[in-house]
C-alpha cells in the first residue's frame, strides 16, 4: 500500500513538473553532476583561501590564489557565485582619526609627489605616515615607509609618543634596508605635521640626499597610499578595539608586515603580486 502511495505521489509531481515519471528515474540515476562534485571542492578550496586572508581576498585575488597556487583556472564569476552560494563576505576598510598635528612654526614643504603614486624602480618614491593602535595599555603608534615602486614596507618604527623619534627611527631603518644613493633622485612624501617637519627630520633627508614633500593641508588624498595601507593593517588585524598589550600588539604588526603583508599578499596594483615578489621579478629581469 505505501509503495502504491509513493508512485501515486510521484506521478502527481511528475504531472505538476512537466516532465515523465521516467525522467525523473534517469535523473535520479545520474546522481550529483561533475561540474557540482566541483563546485563542492572549489567551495572548499576558496573557504581556506578565505580564512588565510583574514576574510579580505575577494573573487579576483581568490582566482588568481587558485591559479598560481593550486595550477585551478576558475573565472572570476564562478568564484564569486561560489563565495556568494557559501556565504563569504570580505570585510571593508572604516575611516580613522588623523594623526597630523599642522600647528607649528617649522616650514613646510612643497607637494612635489603631486599624487603621482608610481615609480619605475626602487628608491625613487618613498611615502611615510603615522598611525595610532589601541591597547590595553594605552595608545601605541606607528611610523611606516613604504617605497611606491613595490607597496613595500622598507621602514617603520613603535613609540608611546607621539614625538619626532619615531619618524626618525622609520627612516633610518628603510635607509639601512635600502641604501639609497644619490642617483635615485629620491623623493620622500610624508604629511605637514610636526614630527616630518622638525629641524632634526629634515636634517635626516639632507643627509639621505632626499628630495621632501609634504601633503597639502587637509589634504589626506595627497598621502592616499599611506592612508590605505593603514586602513587595510587595521581592518586585517581588526585593531578598531584593543587586542592585547604593547608587546602583544608590536609583535602582531610586525608578523601581519614581514610574514604576510611584504611576502605573501597580492596586491592589486602589482598585477596581484606581493611586494616582495614584484621585486623579486624586477631585479630578475636581464
Amino acid at each position: 500500500m505505501d509503495e502504491q502511495k509513493k508512485n501515486f505521489e510521484l506521478k502527481i509531481m511528475a504531472r505538476m513538473l512537466n516532465v515523465t515519471v521516467a525522467a525523473f528515474w534517469m535523473w535520479k540515476k545520474r546522481g550529483i553532476s561533475n561540474r557540482k562534485k566541483e563546485d563542492a571542492v572549489l567551495s572548499e578550496e576558496i573557504k581556506t583561501i578565505h580564512a588565510n586572508s583574514k576574510r579580505t581576498y575577494g573573487s579576483p585575488r581568490v582566482k588568481i590564489e587558485l591559479l598560481e597556487g593550486q595550477g585551478k583556472k576558475v573565472s572570476r564569476t564562478r568564484v564569486n557565485r561560489l563565495m556568494r552560494k557559501i556565504g563569504l563576505i570580505t570585510k571593508f576598510k572604516r575611516k580613522y582619526v588623523t594623526t597630523t598635528k599642522s600647528n607649528h612654526s617649522h616650514s613646510i614643504a612643497e607637494n612635489i609627489l603631486n599624487r603621482e603614486f608610481k615609480a619605475d624602480k626602487p628608491n625613487q618614491k618613498w611615502v611615510s605616515d603615522i598611525t595610532y593602535l589601541p591597547t590595553s595599555e594605552g595608545w601605541l603608534y606607528l611610523a611606516v615607509v613604504l617605497d611606491l615602486f613595490s607597496r613595500k614596507v622598507i621602514g617603520w618604527a613603535f613609540s608611546s609618543r607621539l614625538e619626532t623619534g619615531i619618524v626618525l627611527d622609520a627612516l633610518n631603518m628603510a635607509r639601512r634596508l635600502r641604501k639609497p644613493t644619490e642617483e635615485d633622485n629620491l623623493i620622500h612624501h610624508s604629511d605637514r605635521g610636526v614630527q616630518y617637519a622638525s629641524l632634526e627630520f629634515r636634517a635626516a633627508l639632507q643627509s639621505l640626499k632626499a628630495t621632501c614633500s609634504m601633503s597639502r593641508k587637509g589634504n589626506c588624498w595627497d598621502n592616499a597610499v599611506m592612508e590605505s595601507f593603514f586602513g587595510t593593517l587595521k581592518l586585517e588585524l581588526d585593531l578598531e578595539c584593543s587586542i592585547g598589550d604593547k608587546n602583544f600588539t608590536c609583535s602582531a604588526v610586525f608578523t601581519w608586515i614581514e610574514g604576510w603583508y611584504n611576502r605573501q599578499r597580492r596586491h592589486s596594483s602589482l598585477g596581484y603580486l606581493s611586494p616582495a615578489k614584484f621585486e623579486e621579478k624586477f631585479l630578475s629581469q636581464p
